[in-house]
């Protein structure tokens, strides 16, 4: 997960030399820090409106620090800084990823409580990374 100003000197490479490849929509997938992300990773994340290089997907773990709530401090604190992300849940649950030539989907699923055997389990958002577009869009 990048937060603007939190952005090492070897993610900046690591950046542009994903731009160097030619690669039209690289994917990142990070996990676990008890919370669920999804962000576009720009190549300035200084300038909102800067070229997207890749998109990242975050994922909590199904159990791990209680059953979590959509929203915690660190979200409400960062994404009004942050308009690279596009998804924000503290909720427990796990990532679906269904990958085809033409689109890469990213389903989250929460857990409503995972303290409580049998809870029920929902998708909390869904998102799509299309072939050849870099970014992600809302499923």
């Amino acid at each position: 997960m990048l937060v603007r100003g939190f952005v090492s000197e070897s993610i900046k490479r690591l950046l542009k030399a994903m731009l160097a490849t030619g690669l039209t929509n690289p994917i990142v997938l990070t996990g676990d820090i008890h919370s669920n992300w999804v962000a576009r990773l720009l190549r300035d994340f200084d300038d909102e409106n800067s070229e997207v290089v890749a998109t990242e997907f975050t994922g909590t773990s199904v159990s791990s620090g209680g059953n979590g709530e959509p929203e915690a401090a660190i979200g409400a604190n960062a994404l009004p800084h942050n308009p690279h992300f596009d998804f924000y849940s503290s909720q427990r649950g796990y990532v679906l990823a269904s990958v085809t030539p033409d689109v890469w989907t990213s389903t989250y699923r929460i857990v409503s409580e995972v303290e409580t055997p049998g809870s029920e389990v929902e998708t909390a958002a869904t998102f799509v990374v299309e072939n050849g577009r870099p970014g992600v869009s809302p499923a």
